[in-house]
C-alpha cells in the first residue's frame, strides 16, 4: 500500500480501537502488519526532521498500539533464550546474509525487537531497543543501555553503560525521545518524556532530563524545558531552596558551557566535562 493510504487505514481503525483485534477486517490487519515491517526497514519513522522542526508521524504510534491488538503471545527461540511475547526478536529467523545486509553489529545478549529500525555501522552491545525506536549509522547502543520504544537516536551518537532513552506509545499526544547527530550521553543518565537533546551536545554521567527538569544555562542563567541546545555540555545540578535556605534544593541540570562544532568534533568529552 502506498503511505498515505496506509495512514488514512490506521486513523481509521485507531478510532475503533476497542473493537480491533486479529479477527479485524484483513486490509487494517495488513495495514498494521505493513507499517511495523516498515518501521523495521526504517522506510517510515516515528518523527522526522523537517525544516529544522521534529515533526511527529501520529499514526506511526497508532499502528503499533494496534499492533498489541492483533498480536497473540507466542513463543520465539533465538540463541541464548526463549522468549515469550506479542512481538518477536528483530533478528530471530535472521541468517548470516541478512545480517551481512543490515551491516551492523549486535553483541551476544543484547534485545532488539521486531519494528525497530537499526542503521548500518551501528554497534549494540549487551542492550536493549524497543519497537519504534530509530537507531541511524554510526551510532553505539553501549552495555546495559536501554532506547525505549520510537525513541529516536542520531547518527554518530554514543549512548553510555547503562543509560536509558524513554520510550513513548501512550498518551499518544506525546512527543517521542530524539537525540540528534553527534551526540554523547552518559553513563546511567536518563533522558525522558520527550526531551530533545540537539546536535553534538554531551551528557555527563548521572544526568537526568524529563519534561520539568529546568535546564539552566550557568553563563546565562536563562532557565529552559524539554530541549537541550546544540552543542551544550550539561552535568547535574541543584537548586537552592531560596524560601529556607536551609531545606532541600531542587534537582536541576545545568548547562556548564557551549562549545561549536569544530570544538566538539576536536575535543574528547573527558576534556569538554573537566572545567
Amino acid at each position: 500500500m502506498k503511505i498515505d493510504e496506509l495512514e488514512k487505514i490506521i486513523n481509521q481503525a485507531f478510532d475503533d480501537k476497542q473493537n480491533i483485534s486479529e479477527k479485524s477486517d484483513k486490509k487494517i490487519l495488513d495495514a498494521i502488519n505493513e507499517t511495523i515491517e516498515l518501521t523495521d526497514k526504517g522506510v517510515v519513522r516515528v518523527a522526522n526532521k523537517n525544516n529544522n522542526s521534529w515533526n511527529v508521524n501520529q499514526w506511526v504510534k497508532k499502528a503499533i498500539l494496534l499492533s498489541f491488538r492483533i498480536s497473540k503471545m507466542t513463543m520465539s527461540k533465538g540463541p541464548y533464550t526463549t522468549w515469550y511475547d506479542k512481538i518477536p526478536g528483530k533478528s530471530v529467523l535472521w541468517n548470516e546474509d541478512n545480517w551481512k545486509k543490515a551491516g551492523y553489529r549486535h553483541v551476544p545478549n543484547g534485545v532488539v525487537r521486531k519494528g525497530s529500525f537499526i542503521a548500518k555501522n551501528v554497534v549494540l552491545m549487551p542492550c536493549f531497543v524497543n519497537l519504534g525506536a530509530y537507531v541511524d549509522e554510526g551510532t553505539m547502543i553501549d552495555t546495559w543501555a536501554s532506547v525505549g520504544s520510537c525513541a529516536q537516536v542520531g547518527k554518530n551518537c554514543h549512548v553510555s553503560g547503562g543509560a536509558g532513552i524513554g520510550g513513548v506509545l501512550e498518551p499518544l499526544q506525546a512527543g517521542p525521545v530524539i537525540i540528534e547527530d553527534n551526540c554523547f550521553i552518559g553513563a546511567r543518565s536518563e533522558i525522558a518524556e520527550g526531551v530533545i537533546v540537539e546536535e553534538g551536545a554531551v551528557i555527563s554521567m548521572g544526568v537526568y532530563i524529563g519534561a520539568s527538569t529546568k535546564i539552566i544555562d550557568r553563563e546565562s542563567g536563562s532557565i529552559t524545558y524539554g530541549k537541550v541546545p546544540p552543542y551544550s555540555v550539561v552535568v547535574p545540578g541543584s537548586v537552592p531552596n531560596k524560601k529556607n535556605p536551609d531545606g532541600p534544593s531542587l534537582y536541576c541540570a545545568v548547562i556548564v558551557k557551549k562549545v561549536d562544532e569544530k570544538t566538539r568534533s576536536k575535543t574528547s568529552i573527558n576534556d569538554l566535562l573537566r572545567d
